[in-house]
């Protein structure tokens, strides 16, 4: 199993930011700061796959670790976000609910085939609205003068999110799921 290639070390330095996020929030009370990490962290989502692609350095290792990491950083930052931020707790709670339902369906997949879940379209699409959308949100629980915006900004792409990324559940992982003999 190749584990030491680019892709997966930009995969552990994006796995290694979600303490510091945690950490900004928490112990800092630097919400700003902690919104503009997540950001980051949302917005370099792509690059890990991109690397793998451009240098040929797929494996299957950083095709459970990208999505495993990801998954953790949605059910880390959701709930702060939640707590400490303006996301509502029924966009919370609908969120969550995704990702533990994507979890276990990946997981079924995984004991029925033996196989890894590939992450489609829609749950790609999904995830870039809510990578964006719960930075958005944090910030827009802040005291700086664009924080109207950044609000504005996180309903704005929630809902799309959402939606993109329930329709992947039922369209895509249910689907690839109940075809398993």
């Amino acid at each position: 199993m190749q584990v030491g290639t680019l892709p997966n070390l930009f995969t552990a330095l994006r796995a290694l930011c979600i303490p510091i996020f945690v950490w900004l929030l928490v112990s800092e009370d630097a919400v700003i700061e902690a919104a503009w990490l997540l950001a980051a962290l949302g917005a370099t989502d792509w690059v890990d796959g991109y690397l793998a692609r451009k240098l040929d350095q797929g494996s299957k290792f950083g095709s459970i670790f990208d999505p495993v990491t990801d998954r953790i950083l949605f059910v880390v930052a959701v709930p702060l976000v939640g707590i400490f931020g303006g996301a509502p707790r029924f966009i919370v709670v609908i969120t969550l609910l995704r990702e533990f339902a994507v979890i276990a369906i990946a997981i079924a997949y995984w004991i029925k085939r033996k196989e890894i879940l590939k992450v489609s379209p829609a749950g790609k699409t999904g995830a870039f609205f809510l990578f964006f959308a719960f930075p958005m949100f944090l910030g827009g629980a802040t005291d700086v003068f664009y924080a109207p915006i950044l609000m504005v900004g996180a309903w704005v792409l929630v809902v799309p999110g959402l939606i993109f990324g329930y329709w992947s559940v039922v369209s895509d992982y249910l689907r690839s799921n109940s075809e398993i003999s």
